[in-house]
């Protein structure tokens, strides 16, 4: 494998890009299922194919826009739903979880009009559905690397203000912090890991790659530090051992991922259970 990885530009783009997204969809993550959020990144995920499936159309239809990067149409849309998702938050005060159901709704509407509005690109857009070992470029690593800097500066600066909200929003705002200013440039980095993270993990799966580790961490952790580290160990334990699996086996990468990670889980879940029956049985 390492010899192939040197051999080919694709794969050391895949590989490079996957162990960017292992630490950085992960780590906002941890701030998601905290907040009890995770069914934004579903529906940002939708937004994303929406945007997805609008670029492949627009690029079949318009000559100039051919050679346009679906990757950057697909920020916009992600972008662009999550400034929709606080807009409809703070039109709908008392019923704020409407605002997600809408739109993932839309971004499902908007998706299945290109989809069928254009033919002939469904093996990218399956691609980007379940996401693909050959398909990252140069281009996407760089726009990868670029998100994941986002990130990081974003969690570097602002985390205990994150930390206050995810804990507490009622004292948070009682106590001066900038809480919907920092939720909005929240909502915003969320939707670029969605959307940079589609190449490998696709659309539709990546919420998983930023919820299941998480669940999995915080069955062996006892402090938010702690979470976040294993959270981080387990995502890209799913995201290398996923892309191998894929590799040799001509497997969408996304699902090999998502399935690496489901077993983590399992498997700690059921590590956990022993422990805590042979220490009944022991103090028995």
């Amino acid at each position: 494998m390492i010899d192939a990885i040197l051999s080919y530009e694709f794969l050391q783009n895949a590989f490079a890009a996957g162990l960017i997204i292992g630490v950085i969809a992960p780590l906002l993550g941890v701030f998601i299922v905290v907040r009890r959020l995770s069914l934004i990144a579903d529906a940002l995920s939708h937004v994303t194919l929406a945007g997805i499936a609008g670029s492949l159309y627009l690029s079949q239809s318009v000559a100039s826009l051919a050679m346009l990067n679906p990757l950057f149409l697909g920020i916009a849309a992600s972008v662009g739903g999550s400034v929709l998702i606080e807009r409809l938050r703070s039109l709908y005060k008392h019923y704020e979880e409407l605002a997600i159901p809408i739109i993932l709704s839309a971004g499902i509407g908007f998706g299945a009009i290109f989809i069928s509005l254009a033919q002939g690109f469904s093996n990218d857009l399956f691609g980007y559905l379940f996401g693909s070992v050959s398909a990252v470029s140069r281009e996407d690593l760089s726009i990868v690397a670029g998100i994941a800097v986002v990130v990081l500066a974003f969690i570097y600066f602002f985390f205990k203000e994150l930390f206050v909200l995810s804990f507490d929003d009622e004292y948070a705002r009682a106590s001066g912090l900038p809480a919907k200013w920092v939720h909005f440039m929240f909502m915003i980095v969320t939707a670029l890991v969605i959307a940079g993270s589609m190449r490998i993990v696709g659309i539709l799966l990546v919420s998983s790659l930023m919820t299941i580790p998480v669940a999995t961490a915080m069955r062996v952790t006892k402090s938010f530090k702690q979470t976040i580290i294993m959270s981080i160990v387990f995502g890209e334990i799913s995201v290398i051992t996923g892309l191998v699996t894929a590799f040799y086996f001509d497997l969408a990468p996304g699902g090999t991922i998502v399935v690496t990670s489901i077993f983590l889980l399992l498997l700690v879940i059921g590590y956990k259970k022993i422990t805590v029956s042979l220490n009944k049985g022991a103090i028995a």
